[in-house]
């Protein structure tokens, strides 16, 4: 692909036309073969991506990859928003016990897999990894299986219309806690990372108060945005309703969104953790309706391009098995893999109410996707990882993520063939 200084309007449109285009015809071809959408979205962004088409800038450092980037943020903070819009709160206060014990165990057990792993790795001689940076690269691994990507599984339970289900809001709720669950991963690695020189691991300065108060930073935030939200926001909305019910109200909706993924990003969580306590409040209010329709159409033009830039991330070439170097970076991606998928999917069966479909709830926490990318960039910026390594992580991460819809899909349809068999017994 042609590298230019700049991005121009021209190159812009080309590469937002040819992204829509192809997530439009790629998930249209995956619902035609009975699956989500997002799962053709992403393999759109794989044929787009550097390493096959390079029709798009997928590459960090290539002009145009910032843009879409955020473009592509844009997007899954209206998902987010949206999915939001379609949650009570009531329903996630009642799951929120249960969803506590899914995250938390879904974080436990994929960092003690991850960390054995590269404890493993480096017995066997699979890796070759200096004897002091053994369980530093071995935290950050172990970090980097944590986080469940909420977009992802959002996105499929809206494809496939299960929202409502109380396996969805034992998935959502638990992929938030996992999120500041994540941040205060993030926070305790970082400070492991900033002491790490030139001549190795320095001193940690980890505290217990330092943690305690990342905790209540980020559990503040969520219980106080919404909790001031529901007193604010029906007036704020009541009085726009009143001047003009339509464009103003759709319009101050997406103020409201974006003012609160800033105001989550101050507090360092995700944006999109703030895009989904708006759309909560706003759930709540008199205007839900005019909100919904409004937001939708935006919803459905951003979000594929964040699925889309996502998939674009993949570069084909390291799953190569003719390169030698490739056999190595495989196999080490495999044995994350399966960790990745087993530390999540045993999350599912802690769920102790009945009626619950817990292999739902296990597949639904598995996807790790832009999450999992933050925690393998910071251990290749700061020499914890090597290409290698950083390759089969990367690997996982994709694998996780594109496993997900096909798997969820086949649950849910597996589901309905048992109540239909049930019924005609009946």
């Amino acid at each position: 692909m042609e590298y230019v200084e700049h991005l121009s309007v021209e190159k812009f449109i080309f590469y937002l036309l040819i992204v829509l285009i192809f997530a439009k015809v790629f998930g249209h071809l995956a619902e035609k073969i009975g699956q989500p959408s997002v799962l053709g979205e992403l393999l759109a962004g794989v044929f787009l991506s550097t390493s096959v088409l390079a029709l798009v800038p997928s590459t960090e450092g290539m002009v145009g990859y910032e843009t879409f980037h955020l473009f592509a943020e844009i997007g899954v903070v209206l998902l987010l928003f949206e999915i939001g819009l379609k949650t009570r709160i009531a329903d996630l206060v009642k799951v929120g016990p249960v969803s506590a014990l899914v995250a938390i165990t879904g974080v436990v057990f994929p960092f003690m897999l991850g960390y054995f792993s590269i404890i493993y790795f480096q017995k066997f001689s699979i890796l070759s990894l200096e004897a002091n940076m053994v369980e530093l690269v071995a935290i950050v691994t172990g970090a980097t299986l944590t986080a469940t990507s909420v977009g992802i599984t959002a996105r499929v339970l809206a494809d496939l219309e299960r929202l409502q289900t109380k396996e969805a809001r034992i998935i959502i709720t638990a992929a938030i806690i996992d999120d500041v669950l994540g941040l205060i991963i993030l926070g305790v690695v970082s400070s492991i990372v900033s002491s790490f020189g030139s001549e190795g691991a320095g001193e940690v300065h980890i505290t217990l108060g330092s943690v305690a108060f990342i905790t209540a930073k980020a559990s503040g935030f969520l219980v106080g945005s919404i909790v001031l939200g529901r007193i604010i926001a029906p007036r704020i909305f009541g009085f726009f309703s009143r001047i003009d019910r339509n464009n103003l109200v759709w319009g101050m909706a997406i103020v409201f969104c974006f003012v609160y993924s800033y105001c989550s990003n101050l507090f360092s969580l995700a944006p999109l953790v703030g895009a989904f306590a708006a759309g909560l409040v706003l759930r709540e209010t008199d205007q839900i309706k005019t909100i919904d329709s409004g937001i939708k159409p935006l919803s459905h033009f951003f979000a594929p391009i964040f699925f889309v830039m996502l998939g674009a991330a993949v570069d084909v070439s390291v799953f190569n098995p003719f390169v030698s170097e490739n056999i190595m970076v495989i196999s080490v991606a495999l044995i994350l893999f399966a960790a990745a998928v087993i530390g999540k999917y045993v999350s599912g069966y802690v769920v102790y109410e009945k009626g619950v479909r817990k292999s739902i709830i296990g597949v639904g926490m598995i996807p790790r996707g832009e999450v999992g990318l933050i925690f393998a960039k910071i251990g290749l910026v700061h020499g914890i990882f090597k290409i290698d390594l950083f390759s089969a992580v990367m690997a996982m991460v994709i694998l996780t993520t594109f496993i997900v819809p096909p798997l969820l899909n086949w649950l849910f349809e597996r589901e309905s063939k048992e109540n239909g068999l049930t019924e005609k017994t009946v």
